[in-house]
């Protein structure tokens, strides 16, 4: 049986957490013997795609492109399960997952939220993102290599992440943000401004976008890793920081405490209160002057990353959801 599966266009290459996703799954699934057909997906072209699957098959759609178009996966003769990476909250979208036999989040979070608009629980899956089996950093002893991996956008949360460091110009640290600069150009300017008038513009590195074997080595080369987000379904980039050995600093939403996870009542990381400088600047400040915290968290992060999900068992998930429609 074939599996066909619609994501958006370009895919292979834009580093986003759901497009990472994607690709892990599809290899991941061919790699348990499923036939899996890929099927890039340009916004204009949803109702189309819908429309040219074959009667009765099986077609795991993105979120994003079931987004652009829901009435027309609606319509159609095939069995659309849903990935949810994310809720956009669009007309039909709500019938769309009502109507689908079966439908994937990738977090608790992201399930109990869709569980609050009274969807059966027995067609609600999760199938948690994996991570990739790296060697760990060990991290410098003063801890102050800083690092931010997310798109730069609003959303994200860069300005508050510069609010905080700003309010930490006595202390000696660095901060490199990975991450598209392209996608909100002003937002970008502003940055850069706010930077330079806290006096630490020698402090950020903007490197923008960098391959997956740059992101790997900035990761190694890192101390600490941060998200400042306004909003996250799970945070794909905290299980990633993890994996690598380092903790994480970041906004207590959605599926981020879900990803950080906790090892015994530890936490390999801090969570802080979203949109506000000032707690974030605390924690900062704690992780930057006592090297016994460090330590602690340090060690927490060694037992939390032996327990991260792989990406088969992320296939397992999204198989056994399947399984029924094949």
């Amino acid at each position: 049986m074939i599996i066909h599966l619609l994501v958006p266009a370009g895919f292979a290459d834009r580093p986003s957490g759901g497009n990472v996703y994607d690709r892990h799954l599809h290899a991941a699934l061919v790699a348990r013997g499923w036939d899996v057909v890929t099927h890039e997906v340009r916004p204009d072209e949803a109702s189309h795609a819908a429309a040219a699957m074959p009667t009765g098959s099986t077609v795991l759609v993105d979120s994003v492109v079931a987004s652009w178009a829901p009435e027309a996966f609606l319509d159609a003769a095939i069995h659309v399960v849903p990935l949810v990476h994310m809720i956009f909250g669009v007309p039909g979208e709500s019938e769309l997952f009502a109507d689908a036999p079966a439908v994937i989040t990738t977090s608790e979070w992201t399930r109990r939220t869709l569980l609050r608009r009274h969807l059966d629980p027995r067609r609600v899956h999760v199938a948690t993102p994996g991570v990739p089996r790296v060697l760990p950093t060990l991290g410098s002893v003063a801890g102050n290599e800083l690092l931010c991996v997310a798109t730069l956008a609003p959303a994200k949360g860069h300005d508050i992440l510069l609010a905080a460091l700003g309010a930490l110009a006595d202390l000696d640290w660095t901060c490199t943000l990975v991450g598209s600069v392209d996608v909100d150009h002003p937002f970008v300017d502003r940055l850069r401004k706010q930077a330079a008038d806290a006096g630490i513009t020698d402090r950020i590195r903007f490197v923008g976008e960098l391959s997956s074997a740059g992101v790997h080595a900035t990761y190694a080369s890192s101390d600490l890793a941060l998200l400042p987000s306004r909003a996250e379904t799970y945070g794909m980039v905290v299980t990633e920081a993890l994996a690598h050995g380092l903790p994480v600093v970041g906004s207590a939403v959605g599926g981020v405490p879900e990803a950080l996870g906790t090892v015994s009542d530890d936490s390999p990381g801090m969570l802080v209160r979203p949109d506000d400088p000032e707690p974030l600047a605390r924690s900062l400040r704690l992780w930057l002057e006592d090297p016994t915290l460090r330590r602690w968290i340090r060690h927490a992060v060694r037992v939390r990353r032996r327990t991260l999900p792989t990406w088969e068992a992320t296939a397992a998930a999204v198989a056994t959801a399947l399984e029924p429609l094949r």
